[in-house]
């Protein structure tokens, strides 16, 4: 998975190369936060519907018996 970029004996020193591997090194040491962002906005959207359930559709029904 972190393997390095294989290196091509004719362009050894293309120096476009070497920044695009460094780019992409800089966004993989960020990590993932935009999917863990989308994860925490559907995980409150959950929460917020099955307490609008609970609140509007079981509490009004009164107790089981």
């Amino acid at each position: 998975m972190n393997s390095p970029v294989p290196e091509d004996p004719n362009d050894s020193n293309d120096p476009a190369r070497h920044a695009q591997a460094e780019r992409v090194d800089e966004i993989v040491r960020r990590g993932p936060r935009g999917a863990i962002t989308v994860a925490g906005i559907a995980t409150a959207i959950v929460i917020a519907l099955w307490y609008a359930f609970y609140f509007l559709v079981f509490l009004p029904r009164g107790v089981i018996q």
